[in-house]
């Protein structure tokens, strides 16, 4: 009488496939699967795809990165929005635009980059807690950035009316090349940024020098001084029209 071989024990003799662990060996395919792809892929994607360890594509997409960050190549690889990428130089925009006939640019207005700049730092964020921030109806340019794919929607807020919480999208990661939104700069990085951009421009076109006051008996009159009383008025642009 034969003996008869249990389930379990042939699945124990089955052995497991081998992940492969050389980034040398998987670089040609993760270069084919980045190239072809429309959008970044994430490393553990790769992965599973190439049934590879995760150290081997970590191991490949470093290589890759230093092998087309030079300036021999036209494409680099980059990290956005959680996953990896090949893009074009940035030194030959103007080119490409010329050769796929791009005349216009997809431009944010300066009301949709203050809304988008509020999401970003304060998400997850409602419609009237933007309004309270900007001072103004907001309702448009919210409109405008969700057609733009640049923020969606997280949930409810539970208070009366149940206004949405809105947060930024990974097209707003790969929009402005950022890998994850810890990378935004920091407040107190954007003011000492400005300021140095501000002495920057005093240094290249100094401020003119004050106008010179000359005195008369009787009377004091102040010479070549524009008597400029118009205020700049801070002109909301959310009625402007959206690019």
């Amino acid at each position: 009488m034969s003996e008869t071989t249990a389930p379990d024990a042939i699945a124990e003799e089955v052995e497991p496939t081998r992940k492969e662990t050389s980034g040398e060996k998987i670089l040609t395919a993760v270069e084919a699967v980045l190239f072809s792809s429309p959008r970044p892929v994430r490393e553990k994607d790769l992965a599973d795809l190439l049934d590879a360890t995760p150290a081997a594509v970590s191991e490949a997409l470093t290589t890759l990165a230093a092998r087309t960050d030079v300036e021999e190549r036209g494409v680099r690889v980059e990290k956005v929005a959680g996953g990896w990428r090949f893009v074009t130089r940035p030194e030959f925009d103007a080119l490409l635009r010329k050769f796929h006939e791009v005349t216009e640019r997809s431009r944010l207005s300066l009301a949709a980059l203050e809304t988008l700049a509020i999401i970003a730092y304060r998400q997850p964020i409602t419609m009237p807690e933007i309004q309270d921030i900007r001072g103004v109806n907001s309702s448009s340019v919210l409109k405008t950035l969700f057609e733009k794919k640049l923020i969606t929607t997280a949930g409810k807020k539970a208070v009366v009316g149940s206004p949405f919480f809105y947060k930024t999208t990974p097209d707003f990661l790969m929009r402005f090349g950022l890998n994850e939104l810890t990378e935004l700069p920091r407040p107190e990085e954007l003011d000492a940024d400005l300021t140095a951009t501000v002495e920057a421009r005093e240094i290249a076109a100094p401020t003119a020098k004050t106008p010179s006051i000359r005195v008369e008996s009787d009377a004091s009159a102040l010479d070549d001084v524009d008597d400029d009383d118009d205020d700049d008025d801070d002109e909301d642009s959310d009625g402007e029209a959206e690019d």
